[in-house]
């Protein structure tokens, strides 16, 4: 296959993963969101709405859809994700090389994608049962179909084999295989960013530069390639650990000048604008031809440089608006976001097989908007349900637990 026929078919319109949460008993006590001086709930809330998104968007359209920023822009909640994850990420792990040295930190990280290959290999298992037994027990082969199983079904032992190796995937799960071979490389990438970090994303953005150059990717069974390109990725999930580990702080004047603040708000102006022509044919015609020419496709498996920019835009403004001290973010309408945020590798989990849930009750009921809106709500109220017991188990085994241990299980039990 030809760089150029792989282009074509590469995705070029954004969707991505999600998950949601539920109401606890009304007898059982609000959770009180707590975290340690320096870390930042707004990456928690962020992440958590970013599951949300991603199971929405994971859902056949229907009103909530429309909530979800990729109709709106370039990037949709994978960007956030992946961002968030480089983040916190770098925040503990960078922390955990300061204090006990490369081989310890390189070791609790590769015990963390060990978790996260587990996890991985259990959603993977689970998942198909569930495919299956829906194909089976309603006599519709097209879910197995539509959800990429089919290659299982015909040769289950060479599927398994691939599957271990992160070469195969069902629809819908190919953030945490991308996720595991980012985590796979952190330690090296936190050892060069500690010593010199605009060096370490100069080389991310080199990388990232030769993919797209020599039309590098990873190859998927039976055929293809990677739904989301890790060697292209990495540069936003690099960019994460980067600012984590001062950059932020360092573009801090940057960010908070108006100039830059107005052409982020032209920039999520034009977005809006192309991304009308997508869903209302009747305005293409307004779309200069030299400028469609140049711009599409817009790659989400490369995540194409104007995602990328758009994604800026966007944290920019947030960066802006809401600032880390607000009191908002102690509000008890957010704990159902900061909750899945904080359990987030659960709560994703969790997300695919009600997407898929989701999927099987609206194609066999059909119904319109009411059914579609009911589905939606259902599982953003079990995610959070989940995400409250996780929280529930967590405090009540861990009342003794030391505060210096809090942000490390923060993030390794739950990012």
């Amino acid at each position: 296959m030809t760089a150029a026929q792989r282009a074509e078919q590469k995705i070029v319109d954004p969707s991505a993963p999600g998950i949601a949460p539920e109401l606890a008993p009304a007898a059982a006590p609000l959770p009180k969101i707590t975290a340690p001086a320096e870390r930042e709930l707004r990456l928690d809330l962020f992440r958590g709405m970013a599951l949300w998104l991603i199971f929405v968007d994971h859902l056949p359209p229907n009103v909530l859809t429309w909530f979800t920023i990729r109709n709106y822009g370039f990037s949709d909640a994978t960007e956030i994700f992946i961002f968030i994850s480089g983040y916190t990420a770098a925040f503990v792990y960078g922390r955990a090389m300061s204090e006990r040295g490369f081989l310890v930190s390189g070791a609790r990280i590769m015990k963390r994608v060990w978790q996260i290959y587990v996890a991985h290999v259990f959603l993977f298992t689970i998942y198909l049962a569930e495919i299956s037994y829906v194909a089976t027990r309603f006599d519709n082969p097209l879910y197995a179909e539509e959800m990429g199983i089919l290659d299982f079904l015909k040769q289950p032992d060479v599927t398994i084999i691939q599957a271990l190796l992160l070469k195969f995937r069902p629809v819908n799960m190919d953030v945490l295989p991308l996720y595991i071979v980012l985590m796979l490389f952190l330690a090296p990438v936190l050892w060069l960013m500690r010593r010199a970090p605009d060096i370490a994303l100069g080389l991310s953005v080199l990388l990232y530069v030769i993919t797209w150059e020599f039309d590098l990717y990873f190859t998927a069974y039976p055929a293809g390639w990677w739904a989301f390109n890790p060697l292209s990725w990495q540069l936003l999930f690099v960019f994460g650990a980067w600012c984590a580990l001062g950059g932020a702080q360092r573009m801090s004047r940057i960010l908070s000048s108006r100039i830059t603040i107005a052409l982020c708000v032209v920039y999520l102006a034009f977005a809006f604008c192309v991304t009308l022509t997508w869903h209302i044919p009747q305005l293409s015609r307004f779309m200069p031809g030299r400028l469609a020419q140049w711009m599409y496709p817009i790659s989400k498996t490369d995540l194409d440089v104007l995602r990328f920019a758009h994604f800026l835009a966007l944290a920019a403004i947030t960066i802006y608006l809401l600032p880390k001290d607000w009191s908002g973010l102690r509000s008890k309408w957010l704990r159902p976001l900061i909750l899945c945020g904080q359990h987030s590798l659960e709560i994703f989990c969790l997300g695919v097989f009600l997407a898929f849930a989701g999927h099987f009750i609206l194609g066999e009921l059909g119904g319109g908007a009411l059914i579609h809106f009911a589905v939606s709500i259902g599982g953003i109220l079990m995610m959070w349900g989940a995400a409250w017991m996780l929280w529930w188990y967590k405090r009540n085994a861990d009342k003794n637990a030391s505060p210096a241990g809090g942000t490390a299980d923060l993030v390794e039990g739950r990012s």
